[in-house]
This record gives structure tokens, C-alpha cells and sequence, in this order.
């Protein structure tokens, strides 16, 4: 009988299985693959990270704290996990990402800067800025690498005595008296309490427990531009990570090259889809909206991707997150969710996972979260 079982070892799976460990509880985590693998949502190299959050004010305490758990990672383990480049978000004076970006910082007292047009093409000569945008930069902002996140938070659970096992599907999942029972294909897993983390995989787990949340899988696809010849504007000296609303509520976002090419994609738009029946092949109707988006607004860049790739979104309805026991269940945690914009929070979410899971008070205000404002 373990103290904990967490389900799914991407980017949230892992933190909390860091977490719990990290805090001498006996538990076990569980991956129908090898985390980290290209098939979720957990994948791509870089992902961005901001704290003036537009998305809502109530984000802000908890990417602070999340810039924290990943320093403490990065010393803990002797990985480089996070790489300041400064961050941009571009739009119009109304539009949504102006608006709260501003909000969120006002309320939270962060340090931003607003920029008209002429001054950010200026600042960075590699973007173009059309007429009637403005900028808001943000000087901490940057990229967390996920790959080497995931790998240091196994790493350090493991050294703290987590049980982990890679390539074990649950099957089934269901109540006991007192406890959890997970069927894989190699036996029965039982534990007091159970941590769902499973990405595009949740809904289904969540309904052998007899639980609806609505969420919906989407289908992305991230891009990587070649810089020649103009590697030195396209570096992180002189490009930071760039949120871009091209128009009412359509979001574009490109990062610098570090190494390996301008990283740039839509965000949202993508196709319903399930994480086992994904179609994984990019095609011409993928590639040729991002790349008019690199020629307009990144002009130095090269013109056509020389690589792209596949990833998952799992949405809520209000793209909100979901962290919290579940009603009724409350040995049963839900985490994720995150619709796209989730990975720079794990660090923290991971820590409020294993604190929900120990039923200690959450150390941030997570009730902007809550399950039940779906019921």
C-alpha cells in the first residue's frame, strides 16, 4: 500500500512525484511511455515563461512561486533548466494581451515596460511591427527547457525513493474502502490517494472513476526557422520570447535561436482530436499560416520551417487550469488540464499537487482552479 499514486509523469506527473517524495511519502508513479516523449503535451525543447500574465491576475503568485521551485531545481541538480531572454507581448492598445498583461502587472507590482512600435523594432531589429501594435516587455521572462525539466524532477524523486515505473499503462482504475486500486498490465497498483496527471489521457481515466470534466484534446504544431543570415538579431541578446495577438484573440508566439532555429507556432486553433488517434504528420496546411505569420512579423528569419512537430492541448472551456481533489473523492487529485500555457507552472503546481494529496493547506490561492466551477 503506497502513500500516494501519481498518474502520468509529464510535466505536472513529475513535479508531483518530486514533490512527495521530497517530503518522505511512499509513492509511486506510474507512465504508459518514457517521460520525456514526444506523444503529449510535454515535448518541443523550449517553452516559454512570463509573469505579467494576461491570461488572469491570480497566475502571478503562482509563476512566482514556480521561478523559485525551478531555481531551487536547477542547484539541486546541477541541470540548466531555465534561460532568461526578457519577453514581448505584442498587440493592439485594446487587445486582450495588452490589456492583462498591464492588469496583471499593476495589481502585482511587476516591472514592465511599454514600447510603441518604432521603439520595439529598434530595440529588436529582427521583428517587424505593423502599424497600430504596441509592445509590453517584461524583463524576466524566458524559456524553460522541458525535457531537462522532466529528467531532474524523475532524478530528484528518485534519489528521494519514489517508486517509477515507465511503460505501465493503467487499464482500470477504481475505488476501495480507504484506498485507490490502478490495474496495469503489470498487476494492481493500491494506494490511499491517487494524483491524475495524465495530460490528454485524463478524461478517460477520470470517467472509469465515474468523473466528467470537460475537457477537449487539441491537436498544435510547433515550427523551427533556420536564422542565417541574420543569426546575431535572432539571439536571445537581441530577441526575446514574443506573445503576439495578430488579431482579435488570435495568438502567435515565436522564440529565439538557440541553436536550433526560431521556434514559432500558433497558439490554439488546432483540430479536435484524442491522444491515441493524433495525426502526427505536418503538412502544407500546418506550415503555411505560421510561416506568412514569421514573414510578417519576423522578417529576418528564414522563410519556410526546416522542421516541425506535433503536440497536444488538453482544454478546459474557460482554458483555465483544473487543480483540486475531486468532489466526492477527496483522496482523488486533478491536475492539469492546462490548456497549452501550463508547463512554466509545474514546479509549483507539482508542490500544491503533493500538499492537496498530504490534505495540508495549499501555500498558493488555487481557487481560481477549482474543479467544481464546471458542475
Amino acid at each position: 500500500m503506497y502513500d500516494v499514486l501519481v498518474v502520468g509523469l509529464g510535466a505536472m506527473g513529475s513535479a508531483a512525484l518530486y514533490h512527495l517524495a521530497h517530503r518522505g511519502c511512499r509513492v509511486v508513479g506510474v507512465d504508459a511511455m518514457r517521460p520525456p516523449h514526444t506523444l503529449g503535451s510535454t515535448h518541443g525543447r523550449t517553452r516559454i515563461i512570463r509573469e505579467a500574465y494576461y491570461e488572469h491576475p491570480s497566475y502571478v503568485p503562482l509563476v512566482k512561486r514556480a521561478y523559485e521551485n525551478w531555481s531551487a531545481l536547477e542547484k539541486g541538480t546541477g541541470t540548466v533548466l531555465y534561460h532568461q531572454t526578457g519577453g514581448l507581448m505584442m498587440g493592439a492598445p485594446d487587445s486582450r494581451l495588452i490589456r492583462g498583461t498591464l492588469e496583471s502587472a499593476t495589481m502585482h507590482g511587476l516591472a514592465v515596460e511599454d514600447l510603441t512600435a518604432d521603439q520595439v523594432m529598434r530595440r529588436f531589429p529582427a521583428f517587424h511591427t505593423p502599424d497600430g501594435l504596441i509592445g509590453v516587455f517584461e524583463q524576466r521572462a524566458g524559456v524553460l527547457f522541458p525535457e531537462a525539466c522532466v529528467r531532474a524532477h524523475l532524478d530528484g524523486a528518485r534519489v528521494s525513493g519514489a517508486d517509477i515505473r515507465m511503460d505501465t499503462r493503467v487499464l482500470d482504475v477504481f475505488q476501495k474502502p480507504g484506498s485507490i486500486s490502478a490495474v496495469t498490465h503489470d498487476g494492481t497498483i493500491a494506494a490511499r490517494r491517487v494524483v491524475v496527471a495524465a495530460g490528454p489521457w485524463t478524461g478517460a481515466l477520470l470517467e472509469q472513476l465515474g468523473v466528467s470534466v470537460p475537457l477537449v484534446v487539441e491537436r498544435q504544431t510547433m515550427h523551427w526557422f533556420d536564422s542565417t543570415p541574420y543569426a546575431r538579431t535572432l539571439a536571445p541578446a537581441e530577441f526575446p520570447v514574443a506573445l503576439i495577438e495578430h488579431a482579435p484573440d488570435r495568438f502567435f508566439y515565436v522564440m529565439p535561436d538557440l541553436g536550433d532555429g526560431v521556434k514559432a507556432a500558433i497558439h490554439h486553433e488546432g483540430a479536435v482530436t484524442s491522444p491515441d488517434g493524433v495525426d502526427r504528420e505536418v503538412r502544407a496546411p500546418d506550415t503555411d499560416p505560421v510561416e506568412r505569420l514569421v514573414e510578417q512579423f519576423v522578417p529576418a528569419a528564414e522563410r519556410v520551417a526546416r522542421e516541425s512537430a506535433v503536440c497536444l492541448y488538453t482544454d478546459t472551456p474557460d482554458n483555465d487550469f483544473v487543480v483540486d481533489t475531486v468532489a466526492g473523492m477527496p483522496n482523488v487529485v486533478l491536475v492539469s488540464a492546462c490548456s497549452g500555457h501550463g508547463f512554466k507552472f509545474a514546479s509549483a503546481v507539482g508542490e500544491i499537487v503533493a500538499q492537496l494529496a498530504l490534505e495540508q493547506v495549499p501555500s498558493v490561492d488555487i481557487s481560481h482552479f477549482a474543479a467544481g466551477r464546471f458542475a
